[in-house]
């Protein structure tokens, strides 16, 4: 196994964990994500079970080391999972910082903003589905 190789597989260990962390508390302790789900959301107690749900089937696809083809669909999913909510993440920051204390404030919520995308391209990467932008260099051909 190669240095990439193996970052990756540790990559796909550590947020396969992080996944099977937030769907458990999506599932056990539902509050703080029914709070900061849009009023537009229908059903949000459904909403936050499902995707609880769907955090522990996304983490399980992407730990599972016998399928090459279920690790792609984890990521794919996890993927797609972390641009669905993402309005409830800003929703979150939007009330948060409308609250007369500020909330959890800037230092907070720019970072995570920034992780979103950092997570998508994080699942997508460990769930083999792309490379970039850390393949291995090609050397390049001469044609004579």
């Amino acid at each position: 196994m190669h240095a990439g190789s193996r970052a990756r597989t540790v990559w796909r260990l550590l947020l396969g964990v992080f996944y099977a962390y937030a769907g458990y508390r999506h599932l056990t302790d539902p509050a703080p994500f029914l709070r900061i789900t849009p009023d537009w959301v229908a059903f949000p107690d459904c909403v936050i079970a499902w995707t609880g749900i769907a955090e522990l089937a996304g983490s399980a696809a992407l730990l599972q080391p016998w399928s090459k083809r279920l690790r792609r669909a984890g990521g794919a999913g996890l993927a797609l999972y972390a641009l669905c909510v993402w309005p409830a993440n800003v929703n979150h920051m939007l009330m948060d910082l409308a609250a007369p204390d500020g909330g959890w404030g800037m230092a907070y919520h720019v970072p995570r903003m920034i992780a979103q995308p950092v997570l998508i391209w994080l699942a997508l990467w460990t769930g083999g589905i792309i490379d970039w932008p850390l393949r291995p260099k090609r050397e390049s051909r001469r044609t004579s």
